[in-house]
Formats: structure tokens, C-alpha cells, sequence
């Protein structure tokens, strides 16, 4: 079943961030913001760069935004009034790409289940069931011996394994 809704949450790789080195000189509330920007920025794709609407945006007090986004720009991209957080925008991408192989592979793979379905379905409605006599029984009547007229019915069909039981059937019979 197809959701055609947005991913519900990213990975958060500690060590990655931990080892950056812009990461690791932020004060305590500078890393606060950047998380907060990265969880906005997550849901919303983007939260606004001006320091008076970012502090109204993720209810804090604008005197400390206007003192931390120096450092925490380094993590963002501005563009058109706002930022964004490019890391994040690739990983968005990356599940976007994996989301329409996947789609593409299922449809493939669906394409080459039914068109072997359809092989089966015209195979077997080109096999008749046989009919019954006006007595109501499958046996056929007939003056010509049975295994004669079983090997000719089993030489019609192109099976190799109807053709390996030909075989071993002859083979049995002294032929």
C-alpha cells in the first residue's frame, strides 16, 4: 500500500556530530538552538532567519538568538529570509531516491509476475478438461487400446516432462 506522506523522522548519526569540530567548540545553548533549528527545519523545511521572527518561531527570547547564530549559521543555508539546514535537505533527498527505486523495482517486479500469470492463463485454457460421456464418466470409449491412445495424447503435449515419462513408460513396456 502506497503512504504517500512525508518520512516521520531522520537519523542522527552522535558520532558524526560530535566529531565536528564547529559542533564541539558551541556553547551549551548554542547547541540548543541548532537542535531546535534542525527539528523546525525537519518538519517545516525551512524557520525564518530574522532573529526577532526565529524567537517568536521557537518561543525564546531574542537577545539570545541574536548572541548565538554566528556559530550556528555555520550549520544552516539562508536563502529568501530563511534558513535551512542543507544536511538534512540531502538525507530528505536520499529517502525521496530510495522511495522511487523501490516503487520502480516493485512495478518491474510486478510486470514480470503478471506477465508470467498471463503465460500460465494461456497455457491452461489452451488444455481442455476432457468431457463426460452422457453416463457422466471422464473415461473415454474406444475400440483402440488405451496406451496406445494415452502415448499419442502425451506426444501432442511439448512438456520434457511428459516426454521423460514417455520415456520410461516405453522403456518399461519392452518397446
Amino acid at each position: 500500500m502506497a503512504q504517500n506522506r512525508r518520512p516521520p523522522a531522520y537519523l542522527e548519526y552522535a558520532a558524526t556530530i560530535l566529531a565536528n569540530r564547529q559542533y564541539r567548540s558551541m556553547t551549551l545553548a548554542e547547541r540548543g538552538l541548532l537542535f531546535s533549528i534542525r527539528l523546525e527545519c525537519w518538519e517545516n523545511k525551512q524557520v525564518p532567519a530574522s532573529p526577532v521572527e526565529l524567537a517568536e518561531y521557537i518561543n525564546c527570547n531574542v537577545s539570545e538568538i541574536k548572541s548565538l547564530t554566528d556559530r550556528v549559521k555555520t550549520f544552516l543555508h539562508e536563502e529568501n529570509s530563511s534558513f535551512t539546514c542543507p544536511e538534512l535537505e540531502d538525507y530528505r533527498q536520499h529517502l525521496a531516491d530510495r522511495k522511487a527505486l523501490q516503487s520502480k523495482g516493485g512495478k518491474s517486479g510486478a510486470a514480470i509476475t503478471n506477465a508470467n500469470k498471463k503465460k500460465l492463463n494461456d497455457v491452461s485454457s489452451n488444455l481442455q478438461a476432457p468431457r463426460r460421456d452422457s453416463v457422466g464418466s471422464l473415461v473415454k470409449s474406444s475400440s483402440v487400446k488405451s496406451s496406445q491412445v494415452q502415448s499419442l495424447e502425451k506426444d501432442d503435449i511439448d512438456d520434457p516432462f511428459v516426454r521423460e515419462i514417455n520415456d520410461y513408460e516405453e522403456a518399461s513396456n519392452g518397446k
